[in-house]
């Protein structure tokens, strides 16, 4: 195989950039950002806490700081980081602070956690033009942050739906 075919997958993936967005139970957020075109690579696990590699019962303790976030590498030439942030406000109800459907509590959050500058400007831009669209009565909740450690959930989180379809967290 000539060097420069050798090296395609390298160069790939030097092009793919980094989300994290969390808006309640993984499992379902991973699956839909999964089946995006241009989204690469998904992976579920827990973000923004003080607690050093916590488990899923540490993070349900509701003691770590941590959300339940996806983190993904995506193609910007295929899909935007705009385009993922608008399926992320699509996806929950971010007026709703530390809940989403039945699950309750501070991992449930709703939070971009962005990495770098350019996405912190679309973040803060995209969460303006939704609280001016009048959609919700109540203000927006949701958190923009900088990117903190990510820690990967335990393996049987990871692509959930698809392994198990089950839907309901």
């Amino acid at each position: 195989m000539p060097f420069s075919n050798f090296m395609e997958p390298i160069r790939r993936q030097q092009k793919l950039e980094t989300a994290t967005f969390a808006c309640g139970c993984f499992w379902g957020v991973e699956e839909m950002f999964r089946n995006v075109p241009g989204v690469e690579q998904t992976m579920v696990g827990y973000i923004g806490g003080h607690t050093k590699n916590p488990t899923y019962e540490d993070v349900c303790s509701d003691a770590t700081g941590h959300a339940e976030a996806v983190q993904m590498k995506f193609d910007p030439k295929k899909v935007s980081y705009k385009e993922l942030l608008e399926l992320f406000w699509s996806e929950h109800d971010p007026t709703i602070v530390n809940r989403q459907g039945p699950d309750v509590g501070t991992q449930y959050r709703s939070a971009i956690f962005y990495h770098n500058a350019n996405q912190k400007k679309e973040a803060e831009k995209s969460k303006k033009e939704l609280e001016a669209s009048g959609k919700y009565s109540r203000p927006i909740a949701t958190q923009i942050v900088p990117a903190s450690n990510f820690y990967k959930a335990e393996e049987y989180h990871q692509k959930y739906v698809m392994k198990t379809g089950r839907h309901v967290c």
